[in-house]
């Protein structure tokens, strides 16, 4: 496997966040933050019909404290490896917020 380089970045209005999902889990948390930068989170859905990815944004609406409309899977839609971005909200204060939910 190739090595990544994803790490947060600042955007035009917000933020990117680079998240690999474990689905199926006994609970929705923040496990890690691996050696490339991304965040592995672990979900208690199932990944069909979309359901992973709906409580994903769910999940990171509530430990970002922002509405889900200001969150967006840009990337990854049907894998584990997941782009998301986070409208409104810069890095620092994304990645302050991810550390405060680390398990």
């Amino acid at each position: 496997m190739s090595k990544r380089d994803f790490h947060l970045h600042d955007g035009k209005l917000g933020s990117a966040i680079a998240i690999r999902v474990t689905p199926r889990a006994s609970n929705n948390k923040i496990a890690e933050v691996l050696a490339d930068g991304m965040v592995k989170i672990h979900l208690a859905a199932a990944p069909v019909d979309n359901e992973a990815n709906e409580k994903l944004v769910v999940f990171l609406s509530e430990v970002l404290s922002i509405p889900k409309s200001r969150i967006e899977i840009v990337a990854g839609m049907t894998g584990r490896d997941k782009l998301v971005s986070i409208i409104d909200l810069d890095v620092e204060t994304v990645h302050q917020r991810l550390l405060a939910h680390l398990d």
